[in-house]
């Protein structure tokens, strides 16, 4: 097979049509006659530059409405190509096409549109070197397996992308068909692997002429009914809730390039169970976000890492209150553990001259704690403010896929209530090529608190350059966090205070050889000192390779670390100015991960610590088998194991004597998730989830930390014995009924529990934590899509 140049720039151009086809995945409507036709697909895996093993043909023509496409993948093996039946956004094991659309030929920002062979759709948004699943449009498309393959036609709306208003438009364009039972993606226009921009690699499409950007609003009203149970002990709370709730997304297309997205009274109860866990660190957990309104279209707000969406909406500011609040006679009734988001705003998009703009805001509303009495009488306790969240981007493009970007966020509280505002800037450049960058970003947080007269205020840098193209590439960063740099009212850093540099290489092989297609190696050295004293933190050195075996695609890998000297950990006392002395260690790991196109396949992964400390070590593994048992049926399990034997960790802090007492203990966590999916079509599936998580910690001894940040044997004797239990199901019926328009009923049910009873045993433990009260929530949500082009077409036609 001949190698391809990667440096052309195909170019395909579009017929205007005058009678729509019918999108059923068959090429019997004329429009699809005498059109210019793209082939010739060039792989990036696994032989990059290579032509494709099997050939492609993509048509594409256009109307006052939408463009449409119609794809040919032969196959000269139809009966192997693989169609598993998955959820929207879902791949799983099938064949694939799709095509990118860089509407405003900017060569950084892109639409993209994909089909399996299964049906399902994917799409997203591409923008730099990132790529946004969680975009969701609403489109059509139709997919027929025969003999010489498999077809896809597909309708996309101009409702669902954005362009230019011009008389003639080129637009960048690419098409991508993955064959999944050889592992081969391959691209019309070339991509070279070695060039990490993406949307910079595409075709041209041309011949796109007097089309007009249409009114872009759709309404998406929902309504949900929720019945909740918890088995509460107190015959004056009620067991049962129930609730009725409304409200509505809105999507608004102000002009061509800037679209408005709002949330009026979102209902979450139906996001997954966060993966709750015991922390005995002195850090935030930070859970995924899943909200969908939170997911989609945020790539201009996460710029400079300043958003940890999960702060709106999340766990009340000043939770604790109600304890402090509470009288010897008087017990919680009510103790919200959310609160409520009134509504959230999003605005964006980018000039004509490549200006991003972003505005976000969101407003959480009051959120009180109730306690009772011995009489009866109760009283409301504020634990979360009236807030309002807001974040700015200024987000400049450059040419060489450079940008410049300036960025504020802020959160103001109703009352005598602490607020914050953080603004920063952020700057890449790079050369020609991309080849060779630079980038860095400063920012200044400030905290005002009552009855302060001037603000807490912090600050970070961070400045990067290197070698971003080839084989071998390599980047040497700086970052400095000060003392009092304090982001976390509307993002999160746990570790501040502290400056960093490292040196980060990278060899790839991206072609096969020998017997495996191909191979990944990352080195990193890492210096650390902290800010506030200046005193040597940490120094590593870590590594990781990985490879796929070319006859099995059997892909394995390992990764290690040294920390070769004695470093000192200021974090762990929880005291500023005090450390503990952590001990040299040496970590190996590994993964293998068996081939997923058969309907078994196994993943393990396993990790050995060692510590210079008494007889310190950490172990883990991880076991997850996966069975399809058809296209339509599959499961995961996954079962982990953690023992860290002889662990040194905070215990507490004594005021009165200012004595920080430490403890060696024993911690082992196990987890069990268990997963299911039963598709019925690609727009209806039943998903099941399952997780139980047991985590202990047992206390051997305990310690006084010294000033030179040794440990003392102390007399200290209390109980910190931890055994935590977490058990999750999640069972959610979905129905696409319509384009946009889905009907979802979910159950969770929920279960935690701390105790200092030690259980040793895995199975008497869980059956003992099956005792505890079980939070159950049955939640039915229905939501109508209403686009106003559609809903205006069909207005017309009744009334013609």
């Amino acid at each position: 097979m001949p190698l391809i140049s990667h440096t052309q720039v195909k170019e395909l151009k579009a017929i205007r049509i005058y009678k729509t086809p019918k999108i059923d995945g068959l090429d019997a409507d004329s429009c699809w006659n005498g059109v210019d036709i793209a082939k010739n697909f060039i792989q990036r895996d696994l032989h990059p530059g290579v032509e494709s093993e099997l050939e492609t043909e993509v048509k594409l023509v256009y109307d006052d409405d939408a463009i449409y496409i119609f794809a040919k993948c032969f196959d000269t093996s139809t009966d192997s190509i693989l169609k598993e039946l998955s959820v929207r956004d879902n791949e799983a094991n099938a064949e694939l096409f799709g095509v990118f659309l860089d509407t405003y030929n900017d060569d950084i920002n892109a639409f993209g549109f994909f089909v399996t062979s299964a049906g399902t759709q994917i799409d997203a948004r591409y923008s730099e070197n990132n790529q946004d699943f969680n975009w969701n449009a609403v489109w059509l498309s139709e997919v027929k397996i025969n003999g010489n393959g498999w077809y896809i036609e597909m309708k996309i709306p101009y409702s669902a992308i954005r362009f230019s208003d011009k008389e003639q438009q080129t637009w960048g364009i690419n098409f991508i068909r993955k064959i999944r039972r050889k592992r081969e993606n391959s691209f019309w226009n070339p991509i070279d692997p070695k060039i990490a921009a993406l949307v910079r690699q595409f075709g041209d499409l041309t011949g796109i002429e007097n089309i007009k950007p249409p009114v872009r609003l759709s309404l998406t009203p929902y309504v949900a009914g929720i019945a909740n149970h918890y088995p509460h002990q107190d015959k004056d709370i009620k067991d049962f809730t129930y609730n009725m709730s409304g409200g509505m997304d809105v999507k608004y297309g102000i002009n061509d390039a800037f679209t408005l997205d709002m949330t009026l009274v979102p209902d979450f109860s139906q996001v997954q169970s966060d993966n709750q866990v015991l922390n005995l660190t002195q850090f935030e957990v930070q859970f995924q976000e899943r909200r969908p309104f939170f997911t989609e279209g945020t790539e201009l707000f996460n710029k400079g890492g300043l958003f940890y969406s999960r702060r709106v909406g999340g766990v009340p500011y000043d939770a604790g209150r109600i304890f402090a609040e509470q009288k010897p006679d008087e017990k919680i009734i009510k103790n919200p553990s959310q609160t409520q988001l009134l509504n959230a705003t999003k605005f964006s998009g980018r000039t004509a001259k490549k200006l991003g703009i972003g505005i976000f805001n969101g407003v959480a509303n009051n959120t009180y704690g109730t306690l009772q009495d011995s009489t009866g009488h109760t009283r409301n306790i504020l634990t979360s403010p009236l807030t309002n969240y807001n974040i700015t981007v200024f987000d400049q493009f450059l040419p060489n896929n450079s940008f410049v970007t300036l960025i504020n966020t802020n959160v103001t509280r109703e009352g005598h209530y602490r607020d914050a505002n953080v603004s920063g800037g952020l700057f890449r450049f790079n050369t020609k090529t991309n080849k060779y960058t630079i980038s860095g970003k400063g920012v200044m947080s400030n905290i005002f608190n009552p009855g302060e007269s001037t603000p807490y205020s912090g600050y970070q840098t961070h400045f990067e350059g290197g070698k971003n193209g080839g084989q071998f590439t390599y980047n040497v960063y700086h970052t400095i966090n000060s003392d009092q740099f304090d982001p976390n009212d509307l993002g999160i850093l746990n570790m501040r205070n502290n400056t960093e540099a490292g040196l980060v290489l990278h060899y790839r092989i991206f072609k096969p050889f020998w017997k495996v297609n191909n191979l990944n190696n990352t080195l990193r050295v890492v210096y650390q000192r902290m800010f506030n004293p200046n005193a040597f933190w940490n120094f590593g050195v870590y590594g990781n390779s990985n490879t796929t075996f070319t006859k099995h695609f059997f892909t394995c890998g390992i990764d290690y670390g040294i920390e070769p000297i004695l470093t000192y950990d200021y974090y762990e006392a929880r005291i500023q100015g005090r450390y503990y002395e952590f001990p040299i260690n040496y970590n190996m790991g590994g993964f293998i991960s068996s081939d997923y196109r058969k309907k078994f396949a196994l993943d393990i992964r396993a990790n050995y610590k060692y510590f210079i400390e008494n007889l310190r070590t950490d172990n883990s593994i991880s076991i997850s088998p996966r069975y399809r048992v058809n296209d339509k049926l599959s499961f995961i399990y996954e079962v982990s194991n953690t023992l860290q034997d002889d662990n040194i960790g905070f215990v507490n802090y004594n005021y009165l004597t200012d004595t920080i007492t430490f403890g060696r203990r024993n911690l082992q966590t196990v987890s069990n998730i268990f997963s299911g999916a039963l598709k019925f079509n690609n727009k209806m599936a039943v998903t099941f989830r399952m997780r139980h998580y047991w985590s202990t910690a047992k206390y051997l001894q305990y310690y006084t930390l010294l000033s030179n940040g040794k440990l003392q044997v102390s007399n200290y004797s209390n109980n910190h014995d931890v055994n935590f239990n977490a058990f999750n199901i999640d069972v959610v019926y979905f129905w696409q009924f319509a384009p946009g328009s889905e009907l979802n009923i979910v159950w969770k049910s929920a279960l935690l529990s701390r105790v200092n009873q030690m259980e040793f045993d895995y199975y008497t433990n869980f059956r003992s934590s099956l005792n505890s009260p079980q939070d159950n929530l049955l939640s039915i949500k229905l939501l109508y899509y209403l686009d106003f082009n559609q809903v205006k077409k069909g207005f017309r036609k009744r009334t013609a």
